[in-house]
């Protein structure tokens, strides 16, 4: 009997969920080319907020330093648009900062394979690179957060101080096509929302697929008592090490779209502001859920954008309004809190059906 229950449950959410993603492609007939665009932004987010639910959510690895693998993809990205935008002079930001010839490592970034595969790479290496040394020493927990937040501060430290290579704080803009499409064009928004929305999607499944499979059940155990996995003869270090690198390049994905939507990336977008909200998406959301890190990053830079636009000054009251709130009353975010409301149903539906004859007879 129960088992039926679940798998109606379980066919339940997928009808839903397949009614929801039917309404997303659907979207582009409802909504504005600006909304649309702010949308498919945010969608770009949710990519990166799945990555991040995978380390920390099903890893127990809080990370505080993704706003740097985003930025290396966003990166990667605009320098290939700004090289396409330039011709063959030079990007004005190194014209101005007294460069009389593109940097070596500029070069690769004219083709846009190599920038995609870069974009991907490069944040995946370097979390990589960051969870072998930290993992295989045992640091973790609060440790391992400090080093995240540190390895942000020397990269923004950097980026905004080679102006002359990456645009310094004003970071990298002024390119508007792609391919020959103008980026803010309609047709062109319309595309980069379905490829978004695509590759969101297969993010998701990908996950899924991973956090469900062995490879995912180690993670959880190691989550739960790294010990006694090391004691059945895994090695946590290394399960966390690959979970942490496929986070940080969907994290690049996620960079190196958000700049097709938006068409600028600075270091201001790789700091510690941006990499805490990015962590309070997965909380709001509920993490370890997968979905709840995706309806975390919609909703809440979707509630960001709305008061920003009403109350610019009030933003910053409300995101800590909502981590405090979070903390407190919602540890399992918006997906405990409907799994809960579906648990106290139930249980009064079984209270209100239980038939007459089978009520346990009066003691007197």
């Amino acid at each position: 009997m129960m088992s039926a229950l679940l798998k109606t449950g379980s066919l339940k959410m997928k009808i839903i969920w397949a009614v929801v993603l039917i309404m997303m492609c659907l979207a582009p007939l409802i909504s504005t080319e600006f909304r649309l665009s702010l949308l498919a932004k945010f969608l770009a987010l949710a990519i990166l907020a799945i990555g991040l639910d995978l380390i920390w959510g099903y890893g127990g690895v809080l990370s505080l330093g993704h706003g740097v693998f985003f930025g290396l993809g966003g990166y990667a990205m605009a320098m290939y648009l700004k090289l396409q935008a330039s011709g063959s002079t030079l990007p004005d930001f190194m014209g101005w900062s007294g460069l009389s010839g593109l940097p070596w490592f500029w070069e690769p970034f004219r083709s846009f394979p190599v920038a995609l595969l870069l974009g991907i790479a490069l944040p995946a290496l370097l979390a990589f690179a960051l969870g072998w040394f930290t993992f295989r020493n045992r640091i973790t927990g609060v440790y391992f957060t400090i080093l995240t937040q540190a390895l942000v501060l020397i990269t923004v430290t950097l980026f905004v101080g080679k102006q002359e290579w990456t645009g310094g704080t004003n970071g990298i803009t002024g390119y508007n096509a792609i391919f020959g499409f103008t980026l803010h064009s309609a047709g062109t928004t319309i595309a980069l929302y379905f490829i978004t929305l695509a590759i969101l999607v297969l993010a998701y499944l990908l996950c899924r697929r991973v956090v469900n499979s062995r490879f995912g059940q180690v993670l959880e155990a190691a989550r739960d008592g790294e010990n006694r996995v090391r004691f059945l003869g895994y090695d946590p270090a290394g399960f966390k090490t690959l979970a942490f690198a496929l986070s940080g390049a969907l994290a690049g994905i996620a960079g190196m779209l958000f700049v097709l939507q938006v068409g600028i990336i600075s270091p201001s977008m790789m700091g510690i502001v941006p990499s805490i909200e990015m962590v309070l998406w997965v909380a709001l959301g509920g993490r370890g859920t997968l979905i709840g890190a995706v309806i975390g990053a919609v909703v809440l830079n979707a509630a960001k954008t709305g008061i920003s636009e009403a109350y610019p000054e009030g933003w910053l009251f409300v995101i800590g309004g909502l981590f405090v709130t979070v903390v407190l009353f919602m540890p399992n975010g918006l997906v405990g809190v409907y799994r809960h409301v579906v648990r106290l149903l139930k249980r009064r539906g079984e209270v209100v059906h239980v038939p007459v004859s089978q009520e346990k007879p009066k003691v007197y």
